[in-house]
């Protein structure tokens, strides 16, 4: 079969796709023909070796897959139209995953969607219910807006009620984060200034931030008393510092947010996650958008772009071609 492989931790310039042997079906595993796969951050992060999983050399990327359960495994039997979360070897045109991660995709919902949604919105979920406590009638600023962490976000919280307003640093990517359901949509330079003409100077009740670097202080500054900030990642590069003495006189919190490593601790949560959000997804209130589209070829060219920020939307590999 064909793989992506990263055989050097030297970024996304050096991954390649390579022939490799099919994986035979694994005791406690359910085997997965691949039809799309979704382009994450974190695939980014191990091509460096900078994620925290970091397999040894060489080893197959990919997070999150869409595709078709190949033999009876467990609950699943073979033809099973699946959505799953490997972490790594997704980039394939097979892969092995435990159940835990291996999601059900109603008829009515498309593969390719399928494979957008897992790490995203699952992620979002966590991130704005679990973690942020989102409730209706608040106002949720989203950071990266037209990215596919941000757009989901921007959609999680406008189907829970929240007003969105989306943060963004080129048009394209406003045009995104407006199809993805946000209110308003402001530019990364000056945010600030506009958050608090569109608030009334109140601020907002929660940001979700994964981009984090020199925007964090000014996230700080945009909530209201008793706000939330939702530390998601570090897109923008710089990992941020907070004075406490800032979050004591305004009541407000900083809280992490890491979905992979509640995960490892709670292996059902996701699937609990997934059962949450589908009908939401069914109903068409949750709706992936979905950018660049890329054969397996270019797999390279699809992680730089994630990478360089210049992927807005959702980038899916198209790994298989459709049947």
């Amino acid at each position: 079969m064909r793989a992506a492989m990263i055989s050097a931790f030297e970024g996304p310039r050096a991954v390649t796709v390579d022939d490799v042997p099919t994986p035979e079906p694994a005791a406690g595993a359910v085997t997965i023909d691949v039809q799309y796969a979704g382009v994450t951050f974190p695939d980014v992060l191990q091509t460096r070796g900078l994620y925290q999983l970091r397999p040894d050399l060489p080893f197959t990327p990919g997070w999150e897959v869409a595709g078709v359960v190949r033999e009876d495994a467990g609950a699943f039997r073979r033809g099973d139209r699946v959505a799953a979360m490997p972490v790594v070897g997704g980039f394939a045109e097979t892969v092995n995953v435990v159940p835990d991660m291996v999601f059900p995709v109603p008829d009515d919902v498309s593969l390719d969607v399928a494979a957008a949604l897992p790490l995203n919105y699952l992620t979002a979920d966590f991130a704005l219910r679990r973690r942020g406590g989102l409730r209706a009638g608040e106002c949720v600023l989203v950071h990266g807006a037209g990215g596919g962490v941000g757009t989901a976000s921007c959609q999680m919280a406008a189907a829970l009620g929240a007003r969105v307003i989306a943060v963004v640093s080129t048009a394209e990517k406003a045009e995104r984060a407006e199809q993805a359901g946000a209110h308003d949509v402001v530019m990364a330079d000056g945010f600030l200034e506009r958050v608090r003409e569109l608030t009334d100077g109140r601020g907002v009740d929660l940001v979700v931030d994964p981009v984090g670097g020199d925007r964090f202080l000014d996230s700080l500054r945009s909530m209201r008393p008793e706000g939330r900030l939702l530390v998601i990642g570090f897109a923008g590069g710089g990992i941020p510092t907070v004075k406490i003495n800032r979050l004591l006189l305004t009541n407000t919190s900083v809280i992490g947010v890491a979905v992979a490593e509640f995960w490892r601790v709670e292996p059902a949560f996701a699937r609990s996650q997934w059962d949450a959000i589908m009908p939401r997804v069914r109903a068409g209130e949750l709706a992936p958008v979905v950018g660049n589209r890329y054969p397996l070829s270019d797999i390279s060219q699809a992680l730089q772009d994630v990478d360089e920020r210049r992927s807005a939307g959702k980038a899916l590999i198209e790994v298989r071609q459709r049947p």
